[in-house]
């Protein structure tokens, strides 16, 4: 079973639990797998009027997370693609726009004793809500790094995984050595016919 945390960034992991590759591409299923994407990406917080969330997504008192909430963060991914799917100048407007529909709070904390903006979502935000907030900050994080140009999704057909390209002549196309290997092996068929 593929891991959820593949990059460590809520933004690229989430918008990656489609996969075209397997039979059912969605490795969201149930809220039991949304619960396992919360706990190995350090997702807690507070839900809301159900009370608080601890690891894993659990509510206390031993609930657990919703068909609604899996709803949800579903949509969430869905908005999360459609910006990843844009080219860097689009994906900024893309972004933007949704940054402006999002309930995003700003913390200033100490970052060695300088002054670092954090976005956060308000208190009682539900799970969509956090991890949306989440994935725009760790967008804008990418892109105040110099690797909003470098970030893409795959190339190879069906896959459409995001990825952000660390070569050194940042011409990668493939997410991974699966999907370059198939896409190579996909050409040389079709040269041979």
């Amino acid at each position: 079973m593929r891991q959820f945390a593949e990059t460590g960034l809520v933004a690229l992991d989430l918008a990656n639990t489609w996969d075209e590759y397997l039979d059912d591409p969605e490795r969201l299923p149930d809220p039991a797998a949304l619960h396992r994407f919360c706990h190995e990406l350090g997702e807690h917080g507070e839900l809301g009027e159900g009370g608080e969330m601890g690891e894993c997504g659990e509510l206390a008192g031993g609930g657990q997370l919703s068909v609604d909430d899996l709803r949800a963060v579903r949509a969430v991914r869905e908005r999360l693609r459609a910006v990843l799917s844009c080219d860097p100048p689009t994906r900024t407007r893309a972004l933007a726009q949704w940054a402006h529909e999002l309930p995003i709070g700003v913390m200033v904390e100490d970052s060695g004793g300088a002054p670092r903006q954090r976005l956060i979502a308000p208190q009682g935000a539900d799970l969509a809500e956090r991890l949306a907030v989440r994935s725009v900050a760790e967008l804008l994080d990418l892109a105040a790094s110099g690797d909003w140009d470098r970030l893409r999704l795959c190339a190879a057909d069906p896959c459409k995984d995001a990825f952000v390209d660390h070569s050194r002549p940042g011409k990668r196309q493939f997410c991974s050595t699966r999907c370059a290997n198939r896409a190579h092996a996909a050409a040389s068929r079709a040269r041979r016919r």
